[in-house]
């Protein structure tokens, strides 16, 4: 069996705009981003969650927001292309070293891909990071570079997963986190749903998986809590919460690991 390609011609470098801002410096995150999310047993979780989303004829993939790449190329498969699309040099960089000659930099919101050119596209983490009007563009785009009957598969309400447990320290932070109002990201599901049905993206399935190794003790919640480092908790409540965590047992046991949620959107016919 060939492998099947993406078309060559489509595969240009872009320029990132400077519309969607960038949380971190990505380029900087490059050497130890995998070690501090998780490494290989939070990225083999992802890609077997997407698998298990995956048409089994979708032979040509492409990966938007790949970073170093460790998810991309545990989607590799015998007759299976793998592109993988990031904005960032030091990442693409990373990535490359994994899946040589498979790796573009680009704008996930003007994909250098041809219309109808994917028969899946996948963004692990990637929504969260884009304001509201870059993250609508990017599942634009997305849709357009889908084939009909193609799939976006898609993470959605990523920093919400970190508080949904049923732990000690996740019913503190969890009302605090409600009562700031923090509704309304860009990777909500029903916005994502919303949006995706004006480009003929229709939900098609769900999975989930843990992120390994991700989840925190009361003792690490209090330090980001005092070092302002979790931004919807305002200067009124952060002491309260942070004696509340204080007062918990087991002050260095990490809690459960976050569980992330995945949907899939098939483009109409």
């Amino acid at each position: 069996m060939t492998t099947a390609s993406f078309p060559a011609s489509n595969m240009t470098a872009l320029s990132p705009p400077e519309a969607i801002p960038v949380m971190l410096d990505y380029d900087r995150e490059a050497a130890y981003y995998d070690v501090t999310r998780g490494g290989d047993a939070r990225a083999s979780a992802a890609a077997e969650a997407i698998e298990s989303l995956l048409p089994p004829a979708a032979d040509r993939i492409a990966d938007l927001g790949c970073g170093t790449g460790i998810v991309t190329v545990r989607m590799r498969r015998p007759g299976r292309s793998v592109l993988g699309v990031d904005r960032s040099a030091g990442m693409a960089a990373r990535a490359l070293a994994r899946l040589p000659g498979r790796i573009v930099l680009g704008d996930v919101t003007r994909l250098p891909l041809a219309s109808g050119s994917a028969d899946a596209v996948t963004m692990v983490w990637l929504l969260h990071l884009l304001s509201r009007a870059g993250s609508a563009a990017a599942l634009g785009s997305a849709g357009r570079a889908l084939r009909p009957g193609g799939v976006l598969i898609t993470t959605v309400g990523k920093n919400d997963a970190a508080y949904q447990g049923t732990d000690d320290a996740s019913a503190i932070l969890r009302p605090a986190r409600d009562r700031s109002g923090r509704g309304g990201q860009s990777d909500d599901l029903d916005r994502v749903l919303e949006i995706g049905g004006q480009y003929g993206l229709s939900l098609a399935g769900r999975a989930a998986f843990p992120g390994l190794g991700q989840g925190r003790s009361p003792r690490q919640w209090r330090a980001r809590l005092l070092d302002g480092e979790i931004s919807w908790a305002g200067p009124a409540c952060v002491e309260s919460l942070a004696a509340a965590l204080a007062a918990l047992p087991g002050q260095d046991r990490p809690r459960p690991d976050p569980v992330y949620q995945l949907v899939a959107l098939r483009k109409s016919r």
